[in-house]
């Protein structure tokens, strides 16, 4: 009998000349019978993980068995099969290493013994009471061999859904210290990959011997559990990414569940002295340690690994998918150690110089911005020529629309402006931090206040705007909020010396590093899940950037609008100079703003007027494209095109034109297509403009001015963060004010002493307060 115990099951329910079958094997390229790709080295990073051709997913005990350890957790192993059938049908070569042939083998020999059992007492006993049936102690290698079988024929049904086939290997240590065995094993292997065929491979519990300790050959890790067994087999394989799925998150720097425990996204060779492990899990005879070494010594092989959870219901369905497409999952073992800082160190070094930041005297605060706009216009020649690289490189690309393009200028009247308006931040940030908003004398020696504080650490995501960079580092910086930044990559070289220069205004009263730049190669959607580090989210960017961003960021509240859909209603009463006026500057001055006007309403009997005629005339001089809305174009003979939503932000030289019957009908058409941004009215009717003031729900809403008011410089806040359409916290234009938040403090003296009564209110001991005023602070007790 061979040590190497090799069993091939082919689904007998789809032959190999079924067409689907045939044309799986036909679309794979003669050269993906091999490794892939060059496989000199393991992935550098995370997204390159996308390019994975070959990979191995290793499933671990607690995986793949239920809590009781009797019997496979079904529906956790079927999403799993989900995910690796999907991938294998992508063209990628997919393997298993599976446990679960003991825990499955224990629940049939336990039902099998109890049946025995019930069966011989009811025999021997006639009417008589059941005695206690014990089980006696099962041991793994009988448990494993009754096992295996019906393990395989689970994995077999479950891929037949989706037309996948399967082999079975069975392996133990002494295969890979053979040579031939280990050259056979090899090229079946290879063979089965060719065919499509995904083999699951398991180590053959029913004969293998327990694991020598210390039994490593030179160079050779020795197979004394699956997670050796999956970095042998990796390595020999030349796999390109190793899946290793346990019952945790992933590396921590300490034992899961300890108060100090950090996951590690990214770990790398020689950071084994700062882990402490834990105990192993539940089942299996491996654990972390084990799960380490075995993925270094794959990663040294060539094959790059990442530990993730696979028993977590809320992941499990995408966490094999997700870890391919680069996303962080789990922990990424990586040789190629990045020279600068990780994001997670980039937030505790911000989160830590922004405490500093905010303790600050305000006039300290006030000096770092001042000279933030002394180096915009000193260094201008040195961001313009930044500028101009990037400029350079998105016309070559051809790729930016001129929208985009016009937001990645920047000129020396746009750095003046900019630092314009950093000054006048300067001097609102003097009594911003630490202003007392309300005081209270609750009793004798014991006052309360309300003071102003910051946020914490703010987290901006901006495309490509590199003016963006220093009205939001300064507004951070005046509210004393530490700072985390994402720019696009459109405007790198721009975003890299303006950030140098923040970084070098804040280095003058020693913060430098409250505000951060995070690297290009981070991904949004991995950046909103850093919900304990970051306090809030601001997009600066495209509607797409911020649903994206409200979509990933689930436990961190976002700040701002995801579409600008503003409207100028022109009622019958307007004044037709000032019509003229307020809608070119609506939609002319910037159609890439969010704040330019998207859609113009046109009250009834303004239609068939020379004013209307006027209207019509200048849009046309200033090239503006007019789609129709449903009720306009039902009035006109020959009509521009129809616009295919009354919801759409064009961001160029287009708008909507639709026609209302009265006041009340343009603000019911605002509520039901606008997006709360700014919505303007132009009338000479005092009362109907007040009522349009009054009824409509938006974040902004103005009489007879331009819809690009709604800017932070125009309001005097001196820039702002951002617009913010949300009903709770700041709405409108987001300054200084909105970044700041507010604390409780209560000084007293020590002997003052709160008691609470039966009825549930607070009463105190001490209530010698003046005559007349009244108890504070009374409140249910819950």
């Amino acid at each position: 009998m061979t040590m190497l115990l090799l069993r091939l099951t082919l689904c007998s329910k789809i032959p190999l000349d079924s067409p689907r079958h045939l044309s799986q094997l036909l679309s794979r390229k003669l050269t993906q019978g091999g490794q892939g790709r060059a496989h000199s080295s393991s992935f550098a990073h995370r997204s390159e993980l996308r390019q994975a051709k070959r990979i191995v997913v290793k499933l671990g005990s607690a995986v793949v068995t239920r809590g009781d350890e009797c019997g496979l957790a079904l529906g956790r192993l079927a999403s799993i099969v989900e995910q690796v059938a999907m991938l294998q049908n992508q063209g990628r070569e997919m393997m298993i290493v599976t446990s679960g042939a003991v825990a499955f083998g224990k629940q049939r020999l336990r039902h099998e013994i109890l049946l025995s059992q019930s069966v011989r007492q009811a025999l021997h006993s006639g009417h008589s009471q059941l005695n206690d049936m014990s089980l006696p102690v099962l041991e793994a290698r009988a448990c494993a061999a009754a096992g295996q079988s019906g393990l395989m024929a689970l994995y077999e049904a479950m891929f037949t859904q989706y037309s996948t086939c399967t082999a079975q290997v069975l392996v133990t240590n002494l295969d890979f210290h053979d040579d031939q065995k280990r050259q056979n094993l090899n090229s079946t292997l290879r063979e089965l990959l060719r065919m499509n065929i995904v083999p699951i491979i398991n180590t053959n519990d029913a004969v293998v011997p327990p694991p020598e300790p210390n039994s490593d050959l030179q160079g050779v890790i020795s197979i004394k559990d699956n997670d050796s067994l999956a970095a042998r087999l990796a390595v020999e394989m030349k796999a390109d990414l190793l899946i290793a799925l346990s019952d945790v998150e992933g590396l921590y720097n300490s034992p899961p569940g300890t108060d100090d425990a950090k996951l590690i996204d990214i770990f790398y060779p020689g950071d084994q002295q700062s882990i402490t492990y834990g105990t192993k899990s539940r089942v299996g005879i491996g654990g972390m340690e084990a799960k380490v070494k075995a993925a270094l010594w794959a990663l040294q092989g060539g094959t790059s690994v990442v530990i993730a959870n696979g028993t977590n219901p809320k992941v499990t369905g995408h966490v094999i998918t997700d870890i391919v497409e680069g996303k962080k999952v789990g922990t990424f073992f990586s040789e190629f150690k990045p020279a600068g800082p990780s994001v997670e160190e980039q937030t505790e070094m911000a989160r830590s110089s922004g405490r500093t930041l905010a303790s600050l005297h305000p006039v300290q605060r006030s000096e770092i911005i001042c000279h933030l706009a002394d180096l915009l216009t000193e260094r201008k020649e040195e961001i313009l020529a930044a500028n101009k690289m990037d400029m350079d490189l998105a016309v070559s690309a051809g790729h930016l629309p001129p929208a985009m393009l016009k937001r990645l200028s920047l000129s020396p009247a746009k750095l003046n402006s900019l630092a314009v308006g950093l000054r006048q931040i300067a001097m609102a940030a003097q009594d911003s931090v630490g202003r007392v908003l309300r005081r209270t004398r609750v009793a004798h020696n014991l006052e309360l206040e309300q003071i102003t504080v910051p946020i914490g650490l703010l987290l901006v995501i901006f495309e490509a705007r590199p003016d963006c960079l220093p009205q939001v580092s300064t507004l951070a910086i005046a509210s004393g909020n530490a700072l985390l930044l994402k720019g696009g990559k459109e405007a790198a070289n721009t975003n890299r010396v303006l950030h140098q220069l923040t970084q070098e205004a804040l280095s003058m009263h020693g913060v430098k590093e409250a505000v951060q730049m995070v690297s290009t190669r981070e991904e949004v959607e991995d950046l909103c899940r850093l919900d304990k580090m970051i306090d809030l989210i601001v997009p600066r960017g495209s509607s797409q950037l911020v649903r994206d961003i409200q979509r990933a960021a689930k436990g961190i509240p976002v700040l701002g609008h995801s579409e600008g859909i503003c409207h100028v209603y022109v009622d019958s009463e307007a004044s037709i100079d000032k019509v003229i006026k307020i809608v070119r500057d609506s939609k002319c001055d910037y159609p890439a703003a969010c704040n330019a006007m998207e859609t113009l309403l046109i009250h009834r009997d303004i239609l068939r007027t020379p004013m209307f005629d006027q209207i019509i005339d200048m849009l046309r001089t200033e090239r503006v494209k007019i789609h129709a809305g449903p009720r306009f174009a039902s009035y006109l003979t020959f009509s521009p095109s129809e616009a295919k939503s009354m919801r759409t932000e064009y961001g160029e030289l287009e708008c909507c034109m639709e026609v209302v019957d009265s006041m009340q009908e343009a603000i019911e058409h605002i509520h039901k297509y606008g997006s709360s941004h700014t919505d303007v009215i132009i009338t000479e009717n005092e009362d109907t403009a007040e009522k349009f003031l009054q009824q409509l729900d938006s974040a902004c809403v103005f009489w007879n001015a331009s819809s690009r008011f709604a800017d932070g410089y125009r309001f005097g806040l001196g820039a702002e963060v951002g617009i913010s359409t949300a009903r709770i916290h700041a709405r409108g234009p987001v300054g200084l004010e909105g970044l700041l938040t507010t604390k409780w403090v209560l000084r007293g003296d020590g002997h003052t002493v709160a008691d609470f009564s039966e009825h549930g209110t607070m009463k105190y001991l001490h209530e010698n307060l003046p005559a007349g005023q009244p108890l504070a602070g009374q409140r249910d007790s819950n």
